[in-house]
């Protein structure tokens, strides 16, 4: 393999990685977001398998095999994780990642301490016992 083929393949590597990070940090969707990434993780594989073939040993495509699998894990992962989103918001906006979360914990905006929780009493929808040695109230009854 000549330079040139090398710093061709390296030139498509490049691009596959730079368009793969700009779709990767403009779009809200995100399945577009995953597949973003998937496109970095073939530029990247591109270019080790290049170089791998310009230095006439297989380590490159030996890489390459571990990203490719790594990579369909993280595809099966981010599906069932979209899946889940989807099912709860009924939405793919990246922006709700921020509200999931349990409706009685404060929410945390990012700038500086988080707001406290309300002063609400946590058990007012329990039932009460009597304290020990009291009798229990009993409820009037009209008859």
């Amino acid at each position: 393999m000549t330079s040139t083929a090398l710093e061709s393949q390296l030139v498509v590597g490049a691009i596959l990685f730079a368009l793969g990070m700009i779709g990767f940090l403009t779009r809200r969707n995100l399945i577009l977001i995953v597949l973003s990434t998937e496109l970095m993780l073939h530029g990247v594989s591109l270019n080790l398998t290049a170089f791998g073939r310009y230095h006439g040993n297989p380590q490159g495509q030996v890489f390459t095999i571990f990203v490719l699998t790594i990579a369909a894990c993280e595809a099966g992962l981010a599906l069932s994780l979209i899946l889940t989103l989807y099912q709860r918001r009924k939405s793919l906006d990246v922006f709700l990642w921020g509200n999931l979360g349990e409706d009685d914990l404060p929410v945390f905006s990012g700038g500086g301490l988080p707001p406290q929780p309300k002063s609400a009493d946590p058990n007012a929808g329990l039932p009460h016992l009597t304290p020990a040695g009291s009798a229990p109230a009993t409820p009037v009854t009209k008859t």
